[in-house]
């Protein structure tokens, strides 16, 4: 009987090996002073930074759905690890925290090592925009559970905030002024009905052109979220926040109201921000009805900040002076409903 080896039942560990050399250079540029521990430990080690005086960890996890689908359909991994870190990162933020550390896991039917470094590089390009270390992480080489070609992703941050200046909400009161923040795009949400709305119902294929929205369905579809730290880590410091919501998964009607105290609803003025064109695509090839595209995608709003009327001015300059592009929403509202447009 011949000897059966661990690569035989589909599992190649000196692939492993070599994923972990190609990705080692991406890993080491995000680290700062504050990471103790090199890549290959069993444990990530993190010192807290000794300038807070009662600091609370916020932490986030999250993944990219099945919008890896279209990764591997156009054969282009490097941006799906970006996804990854706002996911979480961003969440982090809405509590007032900044983000410290991020971990990977990465799920796999088999280990190509080229391709995992193309991923490696997406997450620590989202780790240096999210102005986070990249301290650890797992790949799975899981045949049996994956095709081939599958893969799957998940990530974890951590941010940290003084105690006395974690985002609760519970401050936000009527006529505090709702400003937003554009986004990249779909983001990482809803992929679902956007693969049946592109490619069951449109027929398009990966690389097709689409002169409605000036590119090609991957370079439209593959536009990593937005990552918001820069822009809002000026206005923590500054304590100019209310409250915030990142509108991820639920769009609008789910995830607005939970950045409002009960009896407190959005009133939002729709023309005041710029729905991006791929929403109006969309919509049109499924003949989807406003409510259901404002309760399933961002519509062009990535983050929505909740400030006192007399900090408005500032905040929006020093957003803009972070590159944002923001939006006069509206205000808030004492009403029931959440979300209430006009």
């Amino acid at each position: 009987m011949s000897k059966v080896t661990y690569k035989d039942a589909g599992v190649d560990i000196h692939a492993g090996y070599e994923s972990v050399e190609r990705i080692k250079k991406h890993v080491k540029k995000t680290f700062d002073k504050n990471v103790l521990s090199s890549l290959g430990s069993f444990g990530a080690f993190y010192k807290i930074p000794p300038s807070y005086k009662n600091p609370v960890l916020v932490s986030g996890t999250d993944g990219v759905g099945t919008k890896l689908k279209l990764a591997i359909m156009a054969d282009k991994h490097d941006t799906v690890g970006i996804d990854l870190v706002a996911m979480c990162v961003n969440d982090v933020l809405c509590q007032g925290a900044v983000p410290m550390f991020f971990l990977d896991y990465i799920a796999c039917g088999k280990n190509d090592p080229a391709k995992i470094e193309q991923i490696v590089a997406g997450i620590a390009e989202g780790c240096l925009q999210g102005e986070c270390a990249l301290i650890g992480g797992e790949t799975a080489e899981m045949p049996g559970m994956y095709a081939e070609a599958d893969y799957d992703l998940a990530g974890f941050a951590v941010g940290i905030v003084e105690e006395e200046r974690v985002i609760t909400g519970r401050e936000v009161g009527a006529g505090d002024v709702l400003i937003g923040l554009a986004s990249s795009g779909i983001h990482s949400n809803g992929f679902s009905l956007v693969r049946k709305l592109f490619f069951d119902i449109g027929s398009y294929a990966i690389d097709a052109y689409i002169d409605e929205l000036g590119k090609t369905v991957a370079e439209e579809l593959l536009t990593p979220t937005r990552i918001y730290v820069k822009g809002i880590k000026p206005l923590l410091a500054e304590g100019l926040l209310k409250s915030v919501s990142h509108i991820t998964g639920g769009g609008f009607y789910e995830n607005i109201p939970r950045a409002l105290p009960a009896g407190h609803s959005a009133l939002i003025d729709k023309a005041s921000f710029e729905v991006p064109a791929v929403f109006e695509l969309m919509a049109k090839l499924g003949n989807i009805d406003e409510k259901e595209m404002f309760s399933t995608f961002n519509m062009g709003v990535g983050m929505m900040l909740i400030v006192d009327k007399t900090k408005a001015d500032r905040t929006l300059k020093l957003l803009q002076d972070a590159g944002e592009q923001t939006y006069l929403l509206g205000q808030v509202t004492e009403a029931e409903g959440g979300v209430i447009f006009k």
